[in-house]
């Protein structure tokens, strides 16, 4: 922080440096990083909380002069190849200057046959090298790798890209270490994706896990009690100092104006996800997304109404066996005494014989009474299977139909029946995996319990209209 600060006017004469707690606790943390305390370390702020000045300037620069470790072979990383080079040029600069020669001019110079913007190496044989997210890095090996923001905003957004980044961050990095038992990776970025690099790290969503051995600094803009920092490593030990719900980080810098200018921007370009990922560091909300925790009854058989009335088991299908993709489900659901109630749930990674056993297990133990309403996929492909399953289920109601429209809109019916506390789970071993799933929704990675359940719902809306059911007001 004192080098921070001393050294502040080399790069931004004309800007005052405007301090806070943030700053200190990101200093702290690449303290106790520099002290080999912390090896793997996840910093998870919002923008404009001068992350790549503080990680990827201030902090190479401080190795190199202050610490005495010039031999330290340093590779960055971002998104954009030009952002990290960036952040190379800009540490250089302050590294070149004349306060910082004044000081440390002493303990290494500047290699002339290697000293571009991409990379620049000095007389200790330490180096800066510049790369982006999905780099092979071939023939490079550094003691310390910074992923400065891995995705942008839009790559998040894409699962083939994420997948891409992810690949990259698990099977290309942990290979470019110097030293695979001393080498230090620094990942600091705003969350945008369940399933983005912090995530992975973390092990959120249905697999879980994590990778062992990293050190999360963790702050939101608003500060939410129940997801409270707390870090003990080493001689490091921190907490996030706020004991007010929705007290602000770094008023200082932001303030609720700000703040709330902010969230208004976030929510035109991506709703409450972009404001709960990118401010809050929680890519899920607070409250939910469209459907809230809260929104969920549990009830026992003994709650049941005495006639459930029209029952259906809605499906999403999916031919992914085991792994990580997609899965198949199917929700049984029923419509009775003004209560939207599931009944069951299954779901699994099967292959596309197992998925049609799933289904005729289904419809079997469900009974006849009970409709199978299976989604149709375009083309003779969609033909074919939905004339195999009409042979399989001879004897049995069921229906077919394609999918229309965003999963999102296919499930806003059902969200309003959730928020106008109709939805109710017959409790069961499946409850916490579809909870989880729901109020992962839309921006978590699976969206196959919703799908299937949205099906169930719109099965229910129209089969009410055509028998003249009492639909709820809501829909």
């Amino acid at each position: 922080m004192a080098f921070v600060k001393a050294m502040w006017e080399e790069l931004e004469p004309g800007t005052p440096l405007v301090t806070g707690w943030v700053m200190e606790a990101i200093c702290e943390a690449l303290e106790a990083v520099e002290r080999g305390e912390v090896k793997r370390l996840l910093i998870n702020v919002p923008p404009g909380f001068m992350k790549s000045m503080l990680v990827s300037v201030f902090f190479p620069a401080w190795l190199w002069g202050p610490r005495h470790a010039a031999h330290k072979r340093i590779i960055s990383t971002s998104y954009a190849q030009d952002l990290a080079i960036r952040d190379n040029v800009r540490c250089r600069q302050l590294m070149a200057s004349e306060a910082y020669q004044r000081w440390w001019g002493d303990q290494f110079g500047f290699s002339g046959d290697q000293n571009a913007k991409v990379r620049y190496e000095n007389t200790r044989m330490g180096f800066r090298q510049a790369s982006s997210t999905g780099a092979a890095l071939t023939g490079h090996r550094g003691d310390i790798i910074i992923v400065d923001d891995p995705h942008s905003v839009k790559s998040a957004e894409s699962e083939a890209e994420r997948h891409d980044c992810l690949f990259w961050f698990g099977e290309t990095l942990p290979t470019r270490f110097n030293n695979q038992k001393e080498g230090v990776m620094i990942v600091i970025m705003q969350r945008l994706h369940q399933q983005d690099v912090s995530g992975f790290i973390l092990g959120e969503g249905e697999d879980g896990g994590g990778l062992a051995g990293w050190t999360h600094l963790m702050i939101p803009m608003e500060f939410e009690p129940e997801r409270a920092c707390f870090i003990d490593v080493g001689s490091w030990q921190w907490e996030d100092p706020r004991t007010e719900d929705g007290e602000l980080a770094w008023p200082a810098r932001f303030d609720r104006d700000d703040v709330e200018a902010l969230k208004e921007v976030f929510r035109k370009a991506g709703g409450e996800y972009a404001v709960s990922g990118q401010l809050q560091q929680s890519p899920v909300p607070r409250e939910g997304g469209m459907f809230q925790t809260r929104d969920f009854n549990i009830i026992d058989v003994a709650d049941l109404p005495p006639h459930l009335g029209l029952v259906v088991r809605g499906w999403d299908l999916a031919a992914t066996k085991d792994g990580h993709g997609a899965q198949t489900a199917g929700v049984k659901m029923a419509w009775a005494a003004g209560k939207v109630i599931i009944l069951d749930c299954r779901a699994g990674r099967w292959g596309p014989n197992e998925v049609m056993t799933e289904v005729k297990q289904a419809a079997h133990q469900d009974g006849h009474a009970v409709c199978q309403s299976i989604p149709q996929d375009p083309g003779q492909a969609g033909k074919a299977q939905k004339a195999y399953l009409a042979k399989e289920l001879f004897g049995y109601d069921f229906h077919f139909s394609p999918e229309s429209g965003a999963k999102e809109d296919r499930a806003r019916p059902l969200a309003a029946q959730a928020e106008a506390g109709n939805l109710y789970l017959l409790r069961g071993p499946w409850n916490d995996a579809l909870i989880q799933e729901f109020t992962s929704f839309p921006s978590g990675k699976l969206k196959d319990r919703v799908d299937g359940a949205s099906r169930a719902f719109a099965w229910l809306i129209n089969r009410a209209d055509s028998v003249g059911t009492f639909v709820p007001e809501v829909i």
